[in-house]
């Protein structure tokens, strides 16, 4: 690894956790009068966005989280070709920044989502054919069950597995750093279910219902 490399790989990592750490969920209660937290689930993340406040402004957050999550790796990839320095290592270290970033951001005492949507994001940009099979397991999933936690955590799982399958099957595609992220953000996303787990073993996971918005809170 070359020092332009190593330079570009830490960069990578710093300028998109700050990038990720952007909670546009919380952002998005304070428009409305509340704090994200102390609703629903508590989680800052698109999901309890879209269930406590609606899809108007579900959507958008979902959005912008998984933007946070591409854009970096793809500015990464875009920066580093134009510098003629390998990509693989540097745009993974955004793809993490990123995630991290929403997981832990620094913004909220380094408490975050859970990062479906950021990491959404980053395989858009890295992986887009195991994304595609993780969002027909999460739709699969979702509308079986009800539960978005089992949704979210079949598609996790999904994305490692078919990253491997085509890892075997096409000789060397994607490249084996590449099937390690897969396997990286995949356990990572189960682990910040650790919780959903807990509760669905437990029979106290809520299924997905729409609730009505809360009143604005006195600042």
């Amino acid at each position: 690894m070359t020092s332009n490399e190593a330079i570009a790989i830490l960069l990578a990592f710093v300028a998109s956790y700050i990038v990720g750490a952007t909670p546009f969920g919380y952002f998005a209660g304070k428009l409305r009068g509340i704090d994200i937290r102390q609703h629903g689930s508590g989680n800052i993340g698109a999901t309890n966005v879209f269930r406590v406040l609606g899809k108007g402004i579900g959507l958008p957050v979902f959005i912008l989280d998984m933007l946070k999550g591409y854009l970096p790796v793809i500015l990464t990839e875009y920066f580093t070709a134009a510098r003629d320095i390998p990509s693989d290592w540097p745009a993974i270290a955004a793809a993490v920044g990123a995630v991290m970033g929403h997981n832990f951001t620094f913004w909220l005492h380094f408490k975050g989502g859970k990062g479906i949507a950021t990491s959404a994001g980053v395989l858009l940009a890295l992986l887009p054919v195991p994304l595609a099979a993780a969002l027909s397991c999460w739709i699969i999933l979702f509308y079986t069950t009800r539960y978005v936690a089992v949704a979210s955590i079949g598609a996790s799982l999904m994305v490692p597995t078919a990253t491997i399958v085509m890892h075997l099957l096409n000789k060397g595609v994607p490249r084996p750093p590449l099937v390690g992220f897969a396997i990286l953000i995949g356990l990572l996303a189960v682990w910040r279910h650790r919780s959903n787990i807990r509760r669905l073993l437990n029979g106290t996971e809520n299924r997905f219902t729409r609730k009505t918005p809360p009143a604005p809170t006195a600042s």
